[in-house]
């Protein structure tokens, strides 16, 4: 007894250096998040440019898309999916504009300890990755990476492109489709966490807005060249995509923020449980009725072209311009 007591001792101290040689890449089924802002890798929907997924047509058809496009803003920062060896630069578009550069990163999948009673020896399962993140600059280009560090930035797709979904493009090295190993291993539900639900598909902590050419999300930012305060916060929501309840209550609206009528000028009210708030810069399903927690309120609208190359996002601001942003964060990562 003692004998095979001392052995597990053993073995847990082998298994457990092994995966400090060995992290963490060996321990999940899918990659990690590749982009701040988009925890769960949604990937591009259509827009004027063509579309994000596996397949899609490409140059009229004639070709397709042999990756997928990973939603990410202009400036966002951007993770390594797994552990691996960087090698690069890739250069897509071969003509120096401002988005030509990117990364390749090799490395393999996960790990497990095999027994034996002669001898204690780790295997690694033989599941190699290679994969090219194009659009972004990366920290460096050589040296080894675990997944989840951080790799580089989201380079300015809107200079060249502007009013595309900006994103990542995810290639892999055999040109076969990433789109099941970007999908997160358990997708977050709004309905499962406390405090308000997910505002914004894609968006599931309901991460607020940093800085950009347009100025800063978080509440209080400066206004007006320094003149006025924010009275709200800027949850990040791709245009176009799918916005949710954060509460249940009673619906009213419209609410134009603009006064103008652009593309943007549309929101709406909700009253109930404790708290009112204006949801803006979306169009909602509709503008009068009772709605429930995490159901569909609407969708996010086309903000980039009203401010292109802005970190598009939904305005959520209090009805008593009081800081909202304890009620987005709570079981934040939950």
């Amino acid at each position: 007894v003692q004998f095979f007591s001392l052995f597990s001792s053993f073995a847990r101290e082998v298994f457990s250096k092994q995966l400090d040689a060995h992290p963490p890449q060996q321990q999940h089924r899918h990659w990690a998040q590749i982009c701040s802002g988009n925890p769960t890798n949604r990937i591009r929907g259509c827009d004027r440019y063509g579309c994000g997924q596996f397949g899609a047509d490409r140059h009229g058809g004639k070709e397709k898309h042999a990756g997928v496009d990973v939603i990410c803003a202009d400036g966002a920062t951007v993770y390594a999916p797994f552990s691996g060896q960087l090698s690069g630069p890739i250069r897509f578009f071969h003509n120096g504009n401002a988005i030509d550069d990117g990364v390749q990163i090799r490395g393999s999948g996960k790990g497990y300890l095999f027994i034996s009673f002669t001898k204690i020896f780790v295997a690694l399962q033989a599941e190699c990755y290679c994969v090219k993140l194009v659009c972004i600059h990366p920290i460096r280009y050589q040296g080894q990476i675990r997944r989840g560090q951080q790799l580089g930035r989201m380079l300015p797709m809107q200079k060249v492109f502007p009013g595309i979904t900006s994103h990542i493009h995810v290639e892999n090295c055999d040109h076969s489709d990433p789109t099941h190993l970007l999908t997160p291993d358990v997708p977050p539900l709004p309905q499962q966490r406390s405090g308000w639900a997910t505002l914004c598909s894609g968006n599931p902590t309901n991460e607020i807005r940093g800085c950009d050419n347009y100025g800063c999300g978080y509440y209080g930012a400066p206004r007006r060249n320094g003149k006025g305060r924010h009275t709200g916060v800027d949850v990040i929501c791709a245009d176009g995509a799918t916005v949710y309840a954060p509460f249940s209550g009673q619906l009213s609206g419209p609410i134009k923020f603009f006064h103008n009528g652009n593309a943007i000028d549309d929101g709406v009210q909700i009253s109930g449980s404790g708290f009112c708030v204006k949801l803006l810069c979306i169009h909602p399903i509709r503008y009068n009725g009772r709605i429930s927690k995490g159901q569909v309120l609407g969708r996010m609208l086309p903000m980039q072209r009203v401010f292109p190359g802005i970190t598009s996002h939904i305005h959520v601001e209090n009805c008593d311009h009081s800081d909202p942003t304890s009620n987005l964060e709570r079981g934040k990562g939950r």
